[in-house]
């Protein structure tokens, strides 16, 4: 009897190779930190607000969902005030797709990225928000 494999699990000559949900979304959380433009990865809206987590959380505001050879990834960003949010979107989806295929090997068949809010210059210091005294 064949043993089954579990999802996100690559067999070779020399044995399995698994990769984590966590390691897809870093390297993706990472990735979609690099494009200009991205003020910081939101964790979810918190009493109607995007809460910024700012740039130091790689794996928050990213879901992934791994299988054994694909990924689809959901990445959750604030954006800088001023900037072309469709370019800034599109070159997220092209720097997630260019850094987990090369790092991990699996195909990524889709990458959603969902605006959360706006980061306007004053509220962004260094990839975390001002904290008011």
């Amino acid at each position: 009897m064949e043993k089954e494999m579990p999802e996100n699990t690559i067999l070779t000559e020399e044995g399995t190779v698994k990769i984590s949900d966590e390691v897809v979304s870093i390297i993706a959380g990472l990735a979609a930190s690099e494009v200009k433009g991205v003020a910081g990865m939101s964790g979810g809206i918190v009493g109607g607000i995007a809460e910024f987590v700012g740039k130091k959380s790689p794996s928050k505001g990213i879901k992934v969902e791994v299988g054994e050879k694909e990924a689809a990834i959901d990445v959750y960003v604030i954006v800088e005030f001023g900037i072309r949010i469709p370019e800034v979107a599109h070159e997220i989806q092209r720097n997630i797709k260019k850094a987990v295929e090369s790092m991990t090997g699996l195909s990524v068949i889709e990458i959603n990225v969902h605006v959360q809010g706006v980061a306007f210059p004053n509220e962004v210091k260094d990839g975390e928000p001002f904290k008011n005294k």
